[in-house]
């Protein structure tokens, strides 16, 4: 029987790699398109049913239950995007690499907690939609958010922090998959630019989306001038955050969507 040296993979490695990357695209990519139409009905369905009936519900309690309310509304909102995961029974080494960028992300928060609010998460959490795709994006931020919380500390602002980042992750690889921006090799001009877009998203969706958890969190009665109030506060947060992301796309954006589009070439993984 033939050794192997460090390094060398046996035949039946490299002929599993080689069916790997010359399947058809639909066999490639697998259960990795999503759910069937019906299953989709169904479960936007359930989600806007749930979402009515916890408003009614909310209306006839009156008093704080908005607080209780929008906590369920926010975990509607996130939970088809962890089902469909589910049922699309992804491979192991699938979930390996999204578990690796949401290592990735959460020690880029922790690294940076002596910084008050410079975060570069939401940056790694980008990177990886741009590179996997937009719902691998979402997971990826809302995990991200999840994981981070057991050092930060968890509560009911938790899953408003998953749809926030899960929803910047999201938009961002929405982007990549309409063509807008490249999944690797960014040039000069196009990586400023994502930075900016970046930074963008931040400023003006991930860091309101927050604002919002605080908003009904920690007003006891909600108006305009309270709203105004919290946004307006949170601004400066939000700038600082923004500018975390941008400077972080800038110095990591190219090497770490290269590292990925290597994985996903070498392995025919998560293509979106």
């Amino acid at each position: 029987m033939p050794s192997m040296t460090n390094g060398e993979k046996g035949p039946d490695s490299i002929r599993q790699q080689e069916e790997w990357r010359q399947a058809p695209d639909r066999k490639r990519r697998g259960s990795s398109l999503g759910l069937s139409r019906s299953r989709r009905w169904a479960m936007g369905i359930a989600v806007v049913a749930a979402s009515i009936v916890t408003i009614a519900v909310g209306a006839q309690l009156g008093g704080r239950s908005y607080y209780l309310v929008s906590v369920l509304l926010v975990i509607y909102a996130i939970a088809p995007f962890f089902i469909a995961f589910e049922l699309r029974r992804p491979q192991a080494r699938e979930v390996v690499v999204l578990a690796v960028m949401c290592a990735l992300a959460v020690v880029s928060r922790v690294a940076f907690i002596w910084i008050p609010h410079f975060k570069p998460m939401a940056a790694i959490v980008m990177l990886a939609a741009i590179a996997l795709g937009a719902r691998s994006g979402f997971l990826v931020g809302a995990v991200s958010a999840l994981a981070s919380g057991l050092i930060f500390g968890l509560g009911p602002w938790t899953p408003w922090q998953m749809l926030a980042f899960g929803a910047g992750g999201g938009l961002m690889g929405l982007l990549a998959d309409v063509g807008v921006v490249p999944r690797s090799k960014l040039s000069p001009k196009m990586l400023v630019a994502v930075s900016t877009g970046g930074f963008l998203l931040v400023v003006l969706l991930v860091g309101p989306i927050l604002d919002t958890c605080t908003l009904f969190t920690m007003m006891g009665t909600i108006t305009p001038t309270a709203a105004a109030a919290v946004y307006l506060a949170g601004l400066p947060v939000n700038l600082i955050h923004g500018t975390a992301t941008l400077a972080t796309l800038l110095l990591a954006g190219n090497p770490l969507l290269g590292k990925l589009a290597r994985v996903q070439m070498k392995y025919g993984l998560l293509r979106p």
